[in-house]
């Protein structure tokens, strides 16, 4: 995994992206990402903490990677 991806989104982010950020990153809205997550087809891995869904800077990094090797 390239760490250039996971340094740009902490150093923009923090290691955490709340639901708004990651929907943001994602190119879909907050609705469609939380429809994703009830129904298991989130691309990137989320977790609950404090009441809020959160998504790892390092799992939204890896997606992209893998979208762009998919793309290759």
């Amino acid at each position: 995994m390239s760490l250039l991806p996971q340094i740009i989104l902490a150093e923009k982010y923090g290691m955490r992206l709340n639901m708004d950020q990651l929907a943001v990153e994602l190119g879909v809205k907050k609705t469609t990402l939380y429809n994703q997550v009830s129904a298991a087809r989130c691309p990137v891995k989320t977790y609950v903490e404090g009441g809020q869904r959160w998504a790892d800077v390092r799992d939204l990094a890896e997606h992209f990677d893998n979208m762009r090797a998919q793309a290759a």
